[in-house]
């Protein structure tokens, strides 16, 4: 989980997957999509770093929040980790866009792990609907091959953009 993440981060930055390694910490790079510039924290999952997790809220308009769809034990600790991040008063007017990943998995990957949990079963076990107070999208993505996050980040713009 920790370098879909960062792969995600490189394929909207180069368009194209490269290499990584789990974030240790943070990670900070600038990503430009369609002409809106976005300063990217990418921040490691570990569990001894959450905490330091608020530390990076200030000034931020959007939450892009990767959950891996395959991994259904970890769906309580995110829905948990997602929770107390949104009670977080420098967030309560971000935007959450969740990226259901490894929806696009090669034929062997897919026999060898469970079949990913969709978008609407992930929503569901995050509490998205919920949610009363925040604006938030989920979609379908694939770090590796790409998939879904072009209309995941167009969809990002354009709501960013219509709250100028």
């Amino acid at each position: 989980m920790e370098q879909e993440k960062t792969t995600i981060l490189y394929r909207l930055q180069v368009g194209e997957v490269v290499t990584t390694i789990p974030t240790i910490g943070l990670h900070v790079e600038t990503v430009t999509y369609k002409n809106l510039k976005f300063h990217v924290r990418d921040l490691g999952g570990q569990a001894s770093i959450r905490p330091y997790w608020r530390c990076y809220y200030l000034n931020t308009d959007a939450v892009i929040y990767v959950v891996d769809s395959c991994d259904r034990d970890r769906t309580g600790i995110s829905k948990s980790e997602l929770v107390a991040m949104l009670e977080e008063e420098e967030l309560r007017k971000a935007i959450l866009v969740v990226f259901a990943n490894k929806q696009a998995m090669e034929p062997a990957m897919e026999q060898a792990m469970e079949q990913a949990v969709t978008p609407s079963e992930m929503a569901n076990s995050l509490g998205l609907p919920a949610l009363k107070d925040c604006k938030w999208q989920i979609f379908k993505t694939s770090a590796t091959k790409g998939t879904g996050l072009d209309e995941a980040m167009q969809r990002l713009v354009e709501t960013l953009k219509s709250r100028q």
